[in-house]
């Protein structure tokens, strides 16, 4: 990540925090210790932030609080052509008249192209997703009540929601902060909270992440890889982490990221 992304993340979860730890900041970014600390002490300087033992906080922190994790703007073009491969890959998996849950993220976002001819009826707490949808397709698009958390781009509240409890679906297709043995990370409490009732309320769990988010990791576990119907990929993957995946019984489908670099070409 370039230091301007760096610093976007680091502002974004100084906001979103009462204090942001630098271990969480070397998380949500992938860098190290030294990296961060460096950040902090630029931006503080620049009087961006306040730098405080072991952290930081904002100068002026929002009444409403944020997400932990990289803003939805940083995250967009990261991968870029691996996460189109696979939310097209994903798509294939859709049928007209079958329901299904698309999960807010990054590269769950990119699946909107490939939907617009289709009819069925899609629930999701992206508002970007929906955004879309709706202005683009004649698919059928319900949202959770909940606030807008503006740098992800999602919609989530701590209470739940009728809705979502009352809406089935045949898939559901999530991105995710990391994978590994342990299951699926996320790096947000809330996110999780609200990830959770939406798995509940689908057949198969699809799992979008490109061969990065296999080094990814969080202290926050969403499930086990037990949850997950099939894992969509991208040729990068890991000899280690196909053998992962198969132990466990989830079906490994690798995106062909060179077909769908000659159809953005055309």
């Amino acid at each position: 990540m370039h230091e301007t992304e760096r610093h976007r993340v680091i502002l974004a979860a100084a906001q979103s925090h009462p204090v942001v730890t630098v271990a969480e900041l070397c998380e949500v970014t992938g860098s190290s210790e030294a990296t961060i600390r460096r950040d902090i002490a630029a931006l503080d300087e620049q009087g961006r932030l306040r730098r405080v033992r072991g952290g930081a906080e904002a100068i002026n922190p929002p009444a409403q609080g944020g997400l932990m994790g990289r803003p939805f703007s940083v995250n967009e073009m990261i991968n870029i052509a691996q996460k189109r491969a696979i939310a097209r890959a994903a798509a294939d998996m859709c049928r007209d008249g079958e329901p299904i849950i698309i999960n807010g993220g990054t590269t769950t976002y990119q699946m909107v192209h490939y939907l617009t001819g289709r009819r069925t009826s899609v629930f999701t707490n992206s508002f970007a997703i929906a955004e879309f949808l709706i202005h683009n397709s004649r698919n059928s698009v319900v949202i959770p009540g909940g606030t807008v958390y503006r740098e992800q781009n999602v919609i989530l509240s701590p209470f739940g929601g009728v809705v979502a409890s009352h809406f089935y679906a045949k898939r559901m297709f999530i991105g995710c902060q990391g994978i590994g043995a342990h299951g699926l990370m996320e790096a947000d409490p809330m996110v999780v909270q609200s990830e959770l009732a939406l798995i509940g309320q689908a057949d198969e769990l699809i799992v979008l992440a490109d061969s990065s988010k296999f080094s990814g990791r969080s202290s926050l576990i969403l499930c086990g890889l037990d949850r997950i119907a099939a894992v969509i990929t991208d040729s990068g993957i890991r000899d280690e982490d196909r053998q992962m995946l198969e132990t466990a019984g989830v079906k490994l489908i690798v995106a062909d990221t060179t077909a769908q670099a000659e159809t953005t070409a055309a």
